[in-house]
């Protein structure tokens, strides 16, 4: 067949014609691997206050302080969580040891068990904000606890 009364389209037209379908935009690049080590290890920060809850005296404290003084100069999400995670699990350290001491109080003079429950609640609180934190420090989010002692700046 002959394209008689047709013109072959010129230029840009010609171009776009020749091409096929236009093609799709790049994927994005991944997510640089520094930047996801760096809240993986300000999760661990977080939760490896959880080696208090295995029975290792202080583990709560020492778990994030390993932690934290590896990576603190490396690292600084990791110094910003770890010194968050440190005041937390220190200034929990200091409420069981204050309930510890009213339980026995209590339990000599009173026969309360007040201070065994304050033991239980301050147990569970540190739990929970320890896993929100952990939560945050993966997504790259800053989180400050509560009730936290600010020893170490």
């Amino acid at each position: 067949m002959s394209n008689q009364g047709q013109q072959e389209p010129t230029g840009p037209q010609a171009e776009h014609e020749t091409q096929g379908p236009p093609q799709e935009a790049p994927a994005p690049p991944p997510a640089a691997p520094g930047v996801q080590g760096e809240t993986t290890w300000a999760m661990f920060a977080h939760l490896a206050a959880l080696a208090g809850f295995t029975g290792v005296l202080f583990g709560n404290i020492i778990g994030p302080l390993v932690v934290w003084l590896i990576k603190k100069d490396t690292m600084p999400l990791v110094d910003e969580h770890g010194k968050e995670s440190l005041n937390f699990q220190i200034s929990m350290a200091i409420y069981a040891v204050v309930a510890a001491l009213f339980a026995v109080v209590a339990a000599l003079f009173i026969f309360v068990r007040i201070g065994m429950v304050l033991l239980a609640a301050i147990a569970i609180v540190d739990l929970v904000f320890l896993i929100i934190a952990a939560i945050k420090a993966h997504k790259g989010e800053a989180y400050r606890y509560p009730l936290t002692i600010r020893l170490i700046k």
